[in-house]
This record gives C-alpha cells, sequence and structure tokens, in this order.
C-alpha cells in the first residue's frame, strides 16, 4: 500500500479565528487527525464528524503518551496511506517538537509538510496589551523554555539573558518561575522590571497578571493560575494597560464572557 502523507499543522493558541485556512482546509480533508493537550476544544470542534481523533496530549510531569510513542503512531497510519494530520498547539517549530517529527518522518521516508501557526507568544502578547518590539523600549526578543530541572537552571548563563533591551518570553515557565526571576535578578535585571504572566491567551479563559519581577512569583501564587502560562519580562510589558483592547472589548461585552485581570500594584 502507498504511503500517505503527514502535515504538521500548528492550530495556534486556542482562538479558533486564528487557525490559518490552510490548517482548517487540511483538517477538513484528513483522515485522522493526532492531536495535543492544548489545542482548544474549539478548534477540536472544527474537525469533521466521521474523522478518527487521537489524543497525544502531555501534561506537566505526566505524558498521556510517550514521544516515541506517538511517533510510532504517525508512522503507522501514513505508511496505511491516510491523510495524517499532526496538530500541534501555537507552531510546530516553536517548542513543539516539530523538527523531531519532521526529521523522523525523513528517516522513515514518508512524505511531509509543515504549516506554521501563531505562536503563543506572539498570540498571549497580543491579546494582552503587549507589544514584543516597542521602538524605543526594546531592540529584541528571546525565547527560551522554563521546563528545566534544577541543574540545568543552574548551568544557564543568566548574564546573556538579562538584557533590560531584550523583551524575555518565557513558555512552561509556571514551575521554574521563582528560580527564573531569582536568576534573572542576581544577573542584574532591576526588580522594578515590568512582568507579565498570561493564562489561557487568546482565549475567553484569559487571566493575566501584571507585576514587577520581583514580585512576579507572589502575584502568581496569589492568582492561582495553573499551566499553560505564558512569561513575558520587559519595558514593553508596561504598555499593557493602554493597548489591552481584547480585555476592554470584554468589558464592553463584545467579546463574549468578561475575564479577570490581575494586577498585583491593585490587589
Amino acid at each position: 500500500m502507498r504511503n500517505g502523507f503527514v502535515s504538521l499543522v500548528g492550530s495556534g493558541p486556542g482562538d479558533p479565528d486564528l487557525l490559518t485556512v490552510k490548517a482548517l482546509r487540511l483538517l477538513q480533508e484528513a483522515d485522522v487527525v493526532v492531536f495535543d493537550r492544548l489545542v482548544s476544544t474549539e478548534i477540536l470542534d472544527l474537525i469533521p464528524a466521521g474523522v478518527s481523533r487521537i489524543s497525544v496530549g502531555k501534561s506537566p510531569g505526566q505524558h498521556c503518551v510517550p514521544q516515541h510513542q506517538t511517533n510510532e503512531i504517525i508512522v503507522s497510519l501514513a505508511v496505511s496511506g491516510r491523510r495524517v494530520v499532526r496538530l500541534k498547539g501555537g507552531d510546530p517549530y516553536i517548542f513543539g517538537r516539530g523538527g523531531e517529527e519532521a526529521l523522523m518522518l525523513r528517516q522513515r521516508k514518508i512524505p511531509f509538510e509543515v504549516v506554521p501557526g501563531i505562536t503563543a507568544a506572539a498570540g498571549c502578547s497580543t491579546y494582552g496589551g503587549i507589544p514584543l518590539t516597542h521602538r524605543g523600549l526594546n531592540n529584541g526578543v528571546r525565547f527560551m523554555t522554563g521546563h528545566l530541572h534544577n541543574d540545568e537552571i543552574r548551568q544557564i548563563d543568566w548574564s546573556k539573558i538579562a538584557d533590560p533591551d531584550c523583551t524575555l518570553v518565557i513558555y512552561m515557565g509556571l514551575a521554574n518561575l521563582s528560580g527564573i526571576c531569582d536568576q534573572l535578578l542576581i544577573a542584574g535585571l532591576s526588580a522594578t522590571t515590568p512582568a507579565a504572566a498570561i493564562h489561557g491567551g487568546t482565549t475567553q479563559n484569559q487571566h493575566k497578571i501584571i507585576s514587577s519581577l520581583a514580585d512576579l512569583p507572589v502575584a502568581v501564587s496569589r492568582a492561582g493560575l495553573k499551566s499553560p502560562v505564558m512569561i513575558i519580562i520587559g519595558d514593553v510589558v508596561s504598555l499593557s494597560d493602554d493597548l489591552d483592547w481584547f480585555q476592554s472589548r470584554s468589558e464592553a461585552g463584545e467579546g463574549g464572557d468578561q475575564f479577570e485581570s490581575f494586577d498585583l500594584a491593585r490587589a
């Protein structure tokens, strides 16, 4: 039997309206969709009835399906001739392990394509009123994973990361938030550097905390935020109140259910 075809597709940060036209078309044409935990229910609802769905979602500390098994599932489906959509939250190539799966498919000689999605950093920041770049406030952006072991936190050269002219965006940083903030402070980043933590970005469940770098762990703990949380650190966070169109629209009753915004300064 001829091989099928695998599309590694980014579903974006959660709002179904941010799904690309190509991603939607591929979902409608798929024989089977293999999806991650961070793909929103609203996006899964766009999959036509009769299309098989396989969840391989991973939670922090609990892997529903190990990566090697996920790889074998994709391969098995493809070699049986199916059109497979491997649906990932955000963008496949930004902390989505899309590169690993693409290399595996290449090694198995299975044809594939990669469809970019709006990464969580761009989605959460934009819906939180935070431009990742802004003239006069920064000259760059750095993405990093916060999913680190204690020894990895100590091995990082934080002096290269604690750059006041660069916006720092941390994926999967909730569990190590205190340690990360401490290291940034030790490396010289100002304690008053504006910082944000956003859960459920781009959805009506969005919760946003605005704080200082030094106070961020306490603010997050007080709010009881649960994973996944996007951390944004840098002077651009100071624009959040003025540019938060999403919260303003929700408060005006134009964007669905109102969500709660936490600000340590007003707590």
